[in-house]
Parts: C-alpha cells; sequence; structure tokens
C-alpha cells in the first residue's frame, strides 16, 4: 500500500507546534497498516519538521528561545534581507532541523516513543498556511 497525501496546515505563529493529530487525521488507513513507514516532506524553505516531547507546554517554548539566541536575526552578515528580518535566520533554522521525517508505523499506529510527537517550526513571524506531503508506505 502506498498512500501520498498534500496537506495543508493552518498558519501557525512563530514556534514549534505539534501537528501529530492533524497529520493523522488525513489517514484513516493508517489503521490497515502492519508495518510500514509515514514519511513527511515540508514543501518550504523557512520551515521546518522536528520530532520532540509533546507533553511539557515548556519543551516548544524553550525551544524557541534557543533558536532565536543561536540563529539571531539582524547579523551584520547577513545578504539575504530583502524579505524581512526573520527571513535568513528562517532558512538558517530549517536548514539546520531539517524538512523531513520518517516514522515507523506498526500494527496500525505512529510507532513513536511515549512522549514523542511531530511538530511544525514556524521560522517566519508570518509565514501563511504551509504544506506538507506526507506519504504511508506500508503492508
Amino acid at each position: 500500500m502506498i498512500i501520498q497525501r498534500e496537506i495543508t496546515l493552518s498558519e501557525k505563529k512563530r514556534g514549534f507546534h505539534l501537528i501529530t493529530d492533524e497529520v493523522l487525521r488525513k489517514f484513516p488507513e493508517l489503521g490497515q497498516v502492519n508495518k510500514g513507514l509515514l514519511h513527511v516532506f515540508i514543501k518550504h524553505t523557512s520551515a521546518s519538521l522536528t520530532i520532540n516531547e509533546n507533553v511539557s507546554l515548556d519543551v516548544p517554548g524553550d525551544l524557541e528561545k534557543h533558536f532565536n539566541k543561536f540563529v539571531p536575526e539582524n547579523a551584520a552578515y547577513y545578504d539575504h534581507t530583502l524579505e524581512g528580518s526573520d527571513d535568513m535566520p528562517a532558512h538558517i533554522k530549517s536548514t539546520i532541523i531539517g524538512c523531513s521525517l520518517s516514522i515507523p508505523i506498526t500494527s496500525g499506529k505512529l510507532n513513536l516513543g511515549t512522549w514523542q510527537g511531530i511538530f511544525l517550526c514556524e521560522h517566519r513571524n508570518r509565514g501563511g498556511a504551509r504544506i506538507i506531503v506526507a506519504t504511508v508506505i506500508g503492508e
């Protein structure tokens, strides 16, 4: 079985946003997959995807604070500045975190750790709706 869908995620403010349930709602067939893989790819260069803790509300905020210090806005050495002070840092953050994830599927469920979830990392102040391509491959 191979199923692929484009999913438009609603606009989210800058930060790290749990989207596991939003993705799973688009794949009711997942329950039929005994063994497989969910591959998720974001079609943008100023946002990214990651897996991280999905329980503590402090984690997304702390990640955002750290990445804002790690990759600052308005660095004097940035040449790409026409799209706003948050744009070049967004590209750098996206490169560091990554644009895709692969998650095993076992017995009809994502085989994530107890406290793991899929996060959209929105690196722009106004990034707009984001599109991901999600592919289920399994038997």
